[in-house]
């Protein structure tokens, strides 16, 4: 049964909640052991909260997500369920709130089920930068492969799971679109602004955005529905609604995008060509270009700055308290933070030091105005660009552990720039190659998230 049927059924007491729930929660138990999806099954809290709305139910309510299980990512707080991003630094960490994303999805009649795996802060873009302690989610459709990242746990899950769901996921460089690619499923990274950041786990201020993950765009689109709008709690959060304009006229083609493995070109130009919009082909070469190091400055000087609370005093792990402050403060980071952590940390400080702002934070600021501009001069004549998700297929665990740091930091090369444009994109399974899912990426401008869902969904139906 597919989303909107189960909600139908939910809504008009033909569905017990409180079954549905638990049998989700049994396959989720289940599927944990095999692949590593979640950090947290909230198995008490989830049936509480189904057995109360069931009872709300009879007397009429008539929420848009009624009974809809839900997983939230592990960088998202959720009020009385273990929150930790994936990091051992915030290991016991329950939250008192909730963010405000997921209020309003339980608002609507979701139930939540868990938190899922990622990498620790949202650091990587394979989820296999876990934290110390923590597991690492396995690609649904090979469990030697990687789910991409970091929003792994919600990709992998969404992909495998046999009941209706709809998960949260959190981007700051591509960490929605990615993992969505690499299990075969659609994820939106929408517009910066357009959904409350309020309850993130902060990796980057300017890049975080909360999004949706499921099998598929109509499942994404009512999430989002849900989620998206203004919120006084967050003071990035955008009063411009979202462009009513749906129809795509021209579509670009990003032509550097197209320097990717054969297999993932084979099937992005099939799709393409099978769409029937009229397209041609864009140059983007400032984006393209030099995407990757604008990001791999900026999201490690504000990540930096964000860890700075977790020294053990006020925030994160303690540790036994002995020497002066800087010892204590390096005891509880050295013992608590994963390496890839650690590494950032050390980029971004070193980044926005006295005598190093200039020749690279700062630089990094304006060369991230031009990737705007050559963007929004690209949607004067185009409403969507398209281009393949990732520039590779899953690869193996094994072919992961031999890459280079710069390598792993390739793997967001299509990804990181219209994040650090705030603009909506969305990935949807193309196709296959060699039985491993291919995602297929349009990138829309500001708050036109609805013409990516028109895209998406005829891309969907030629598939």
């Amino acid at each position: 049964m597919n989303v909107r049927g189960f909600l139908d059924e939910a809504k008009s007491g033909k569905v017990s909640i409180e079954e549905s729930t638990y049998r989700i929660l049994e396959e989720a138990e289940k599927i944990n052991k095999e692949y590593n999806y979640f950090n947290v099954i909230s198995k008490d809290y989830a049936l509480k909260s189904a057995k109360e709305l069931d009872k709300k139910l009879k007397k009429g309510f008539k929420g848009r997500l009624a009974g809809l299980p839900i997983s939230v990512k592990d960088s998202i707080c959720v009020r009385g369920v273990e929150s930790s991003a994936g990091s051992k630094i915030l290991k016991g960490y329950v939250p008192l709130f909730n963010a405000t994303a997921v209020q309003k999805a339980i608002d609507e009649g979701a139930i939540v089920i868990g938190k899922t795996s990622q990498d620790e802060f949202g650091f990587g873009g394979f989820s296999t930068n876990a934290g110390i302690g923590f597991k690492i989610p396995k690609n649904p459709f090979d469990k030697e492969r990687a789910t991409g990242g970091s929003s792994g746990g919600c990709a992998g899950f969404s992909s495998i799971t046999k009941f209706p769901h709809v998960s949260l996921g959190e981007s700051t460089g591509g960490s929605i679109v990615n993992p969505a690619a690499f299990c075969g499923v659609s994820g939106l990274s929408p517009t910066y602004g357009s959904v409350s950041r309020y309850g993130i786990i902060d990796y980057g201020n300017s890049l975080d955005k909360i999004g949706p993950i499921a099998k598929t765009v109509e499942d994404c689109e009512l999430m989002f529905d849900v989620i998206s709008g203004y919120d006084s709690k967050d003071s990035t959060s955008s009063k411009e609604g979202l462009h009513k304009d749906d129809k795509i006229k021209r579509v670009g083609i990003i032509k550097e995008s197209l320097n990717v493995d054969p297999e993932v070109k084979e099937v992005i130009e099939k799709t393409i060509n099978n769409l029937g919009f009229d397209y041609e082909y864009v140059s983007l070469p400032v984006s393209m270009n030099y995407g990757i190091q604008t990001y791999y400055i900026i999201a490690p000087s504000e990540a930096s700055t964000n860890l700075a609370k977790y020294c053990g005093m006020r925030y994160g792990a303690e540790e036994e308290l002995e020497g002066n402050f800087n010892e204590y403060f390096t005891k509880v980071r050295t013992n608590n933070f994963g390496k890839e952590v650690k590494r950032r940390i050390l980029i971004g400080t070193f980044a926005r030091m006295a005598g190093f702002r200039d020749a690279y934070y700062l630089k990094a600021l304006k060369v991230r105005t031009l990737i705007i501009e050559e963007y929004k001069k690209a949607f004067k004549k185009f409403d969507v660009l398209v281009s393949p998700t990732v520039p590779i297929l899953p690869p193996k665990f094994s072919e992961i552990n031999k890459l280079s740091i710069m390598q792993n930091y390739m793997i967001d090369v299509l990804t990181v720039s219209p994040n650090l444009a705030g603009l909506p994109h969305l990935s949807i399974n193309a196709g296959f190659s060699k039985k491993l899912p291919v995602g297929i990426m349009f990138t829309a401008n500001h708050f036109e998230e609805k013409k990516l869902f028109t895209a998406g969904k005829k891309a969907e139906s030629v598939r």
